[in-house]
């Protein structure tokens, strides 16, 4: 089994007090972030920005300078999308109440919601976060199967949630994996020999094994299907299908956490788990859907679902509220009317052969890993695919934000260059990212 982070409490790309170019007012501005909000908070760059407006795929600091987002997921459609903000404030201006009341809101984009689901997938329950809708499918998991035994991948991160948090490795050794929680290596290509899915797959079944050998009985394996924080492992399609029947053989169920692959990042589907030829028993969603705004699900074959129905009522005071329903309907609007889902997958080719054109002129960029505008590009040093430098990818990351280019990155040696922008990225963005990305590697 994987060793979590040595150093607890840790964040690629961390801001550390005391440090960093800051302007005086930015000092003062972090000291009272420090008085006011305590010490588990982080910022993120060395020079951590100062940001006040965004629009689009930017973001403008407090003296009107503009930086290309590269890694901001949460604005999916892209940051203040004009008919999301309006279907917001015109639902806020009339009804803003909780789903103990019948209303037609939540039932017209539960509806639209799951019209883009595998038919088997027709229940939906909401709730305000990616970590809650993942704290929900857990409880649901055990009370279906009876287990208690998770299994997730070595860097995995699934929430903050006391349940979910523990099955979150990536959040360090200070923060402790739950007695009943197996970590597994991730399906990384290049560390996996052999067949990526039955080794995976061999992998899993260990850890079944040693669940049943210590008298834990099996409830879930979780995964983020675009293994964004193990470093963003997309390919070959369909790896994850072994794995998901291994799980299934011993009485236990397949959750899809995409929270970050969901909602057309990916361009070739909806959902990310569709890139594997199957069907989740439950799939969780979250920081996209509201584009900013506060909703999150979890969707599930209604037998899943029945024993905890039966067993206990679920309510979340704004979980599916009316203006969260009507800001995730405008959502999907502006997803299906521009076009993004194949905007994705077009700019995303783009961007991929520009990143696997720079990595000819310069050996410090490593594998590139990709679906649609989701994209993972290692850095290495001297070449070697396997020689991780975070120290060199920490410079990078800090060279492109003092050319006001904002990524971030991940993965269990925080190497990996996670390249993730608002899906109205274009492939205009895309060169001007691309040639700020060149001069970093070059200093």
């Amino acid at each position: 089994m994987s060793d979590r982070p040595a150093l607890p409490g840790q964040m690629p790309n961390a801001f550390v007090p005391g440090q960093g170019n800051l302007s005086p007012e930015d000092q003062a501005l972090v000291a009272r972030r420090q008085a006011a909000m305590g010490p588990a908070y982080r910022l993120f760059y060395e020079t951590p920005v100062h940001l006040v407006r965004g629009e689009g795929v930017w973001l403008y600091d407090a003296e009107g300078q503009a930086y290309l987002d590269t890694y901001n997921n949460v604005a999916s459609v892209g940051h203040c999308h004009p008919r999301v903000v309006e279907a917001m404030a015109r639902q806020a201006a009339v009804f803003a109440s909780h789903t103990r009341y019948l209303h037609e809101g939540i039932l017209a984009y539960s509806e639209r919601l799951l019209g883009h689901f595998p038919p088997a997938l027709s229940h939906v329950m909401f709730t305000c976060t990616g970590s809650e809708a993942n704290d929900l499918a857990l409880r649901i998991a055990e009370a279906h199967t009876g287990g208690t035994g998770i299994i997730v991948t070595e860097n995995a991160y699934h929430g903050v949630t006391r349940a979910v948090a523990a099955m979150s490795p990536s959040l360090g050794a200070g923060v402790a994996l739950g007695e009943n929680v197996r970590v597994v290596p991730a399906p990384d290509p290049l560390r996996l020999e052999g067949d990526l899915g039955q080794a995976f797959a061999g992998h899993v079944q260990a850890a079944i094994g040693d669940m049943a050998a210590k008298g834990i009985k099996l409830a879930a394996l979780i995964a983020d299907t675009i293994f964004s924080s193990d470093g963003v492992i997309a390919d070959p399609k369909g790896f994850l299908a072994p794995a998901v029947a291994a799980i299934r053989k011993a009485g236990g169920l397949f959750i899809a956490d995409e929270v970050q692959p969901g909602f057309g990042r990916t361009g070739e589907a909806m959902w990310g788990f569709q890139r594997h030829w199957l069907v989740p028993d439950m799939v969780t969603l979250g920081k996209p859907m509201g584009n900013g705004y506060p909703v999150a699900a979890v969707v599930m074959r209604p037998d899943v679902v029945a024993e905890f129905g039966a067993r206990a009522r679920y309510f979340n005071t704004f979980g599916g509220n009316a203006v969260a329903a009507a800001t995730a309907n405008a959502v999907l609007d502006v997803i299906e009317d521009e076009g993004l889902m194949e905007n994705s997958r077009v700019v995303g080719a783009h961007l991929r052969q520009g990143l696997e054109d720079l990595a000819k002129r310069h050996e410090c960029l490593g594998p590139i890993r990709s679906a649609g505008l989701f994209v993972g590009a290692e850095i290495v040093e001297g070449g070697d695919p396997l020689a991780a430098d975070a120290g060199f990818a920490a410079k990078v990351v800090n060279r492109l934000r003092e050319a006001r280019v904002l990524i971030s990155a991940t993965g269990p040696r925080a190497n990996v260059l996670k390249i993730r922008p608002p899906l109205v990225f274009s492939a205009e963005n895309a060169d001007l990212f691309l040639d700020r990305l060149d001069t970093a590697l070059a200093r």
